[in-house]
């Protein structure tokens, strides 16, 4: 399945459990050219409870991770279709936590995740921006997120650049994904990311695409509702709102959920 363009190979949990799998199978799986290719690899099975679905993520490198905005909204969209949940609404169940999704009505190929609140990401102590960065801060949605504002995300060298500050000590000892942002007169933002685990640029984020919501709004740059266009040319929009505590609550990421192709894996 596609979400935006990040490319994930989803397995039915009933029928293969990630218990099952070394981190060798998960990277040859992923592998680009001798396997299917993927940014990850996504388990979704039954929950703890009627309507409820659990997914399990894993980045290509093998590595397990907490949670993936588009990994979320392409399980929710293949929980539906296998007939694990219903697609009006369904706990999601992660590592990171339970979420409310759902799948939209307007299409059959979009789905929208409700987020937990967020903390509003702040300054990164330590960090050197090099010139063409205006500014960055750090957040945390589900993993953490480091977003780099620059005038032109299509002139930034995001193999070079992303890797070397996806691991900064500032950051902290896990690394960070990422996420270079730009914008335009129209009020449009387009983003590029360099996603840990898979250790290169994928062509979308979605929790670091709330994450650069977060940042704009902090930064009085827009408010919420935001549409992040990634670099696969596909949107994702963000809704959220800022309580009084300053976190940013009631937060929606909206965005594709297609299968591409169906198939058993030897």
């Amino acid at each position: 399945m596609t979400g935006s363009g990040n490319d994930f190979v989803m397995v039915d949990a009933r029928h293969s459990a990630p218990e099952n799998w070394a981190p060798e199978d998960i990277r040859a799986v992923c592998a680009r050219g001798t396997g299917v290719g993927a940014d990850g690899l996504v388990f979704v099975g039954p929950g703890s409870r009627p309507d409820a679905i659990r997914m399990v993520y894993f980045n290509s490198d093998g590595s397990r991770a907490a949670m993936c905005g588009n990994a979320a909204l392409c399980s929710t969209r293949l929980a539906a279709r296998l007939g694990l949940a219903r697609p009006q609404g369904m706990a999601l169940e992660t590592d990171a936590g339970t979420y409310q999704s759902r799948c939209t009505s307007q299409d059959d190929e979009r789905a929208e995740l409700h987020l937990a609140p967020v903390p509003p990401p702040g300054p990164v102590p330590g960090l050197i921006l090099v010139p063409g960065e205006e500014r960055a801060v750090l957040g945390t949605v589900g993993v953490p997120h480091l977003v780099v504002l620059v005038p032109d995300v299509s002139r930034v060298e995001v193999e070079t650049r992303g890797r070397a500050m996806r691991s900064d000590p500032c950051v902290g000892p896990g690394g960070a994904n990422v996420n270079f942002l730009s914008g335009n007169h129209g009020g449009e933002w387009r983003m590029r990311t360099y996603e840990r685990g898979v250790e290169a640029e994928t062509l979308a984020c979605g929790t670091g695409a709330v994450a650069a919501a977060c940042a704009l709004a902090e930064w009085g740059l827009a408010e919420p509702p935001v549409t992040v266009w990634t670099w696969s040319g596909r949107r994702l929009e963000i809704r959220a709102r800022k309580d009084p505590q300053g976190l940013y609550d009631d937060v929606w990421l909206e965005g594709e959920a297609r299968l591409v192709v169906r198939g058993v894996i030897n």
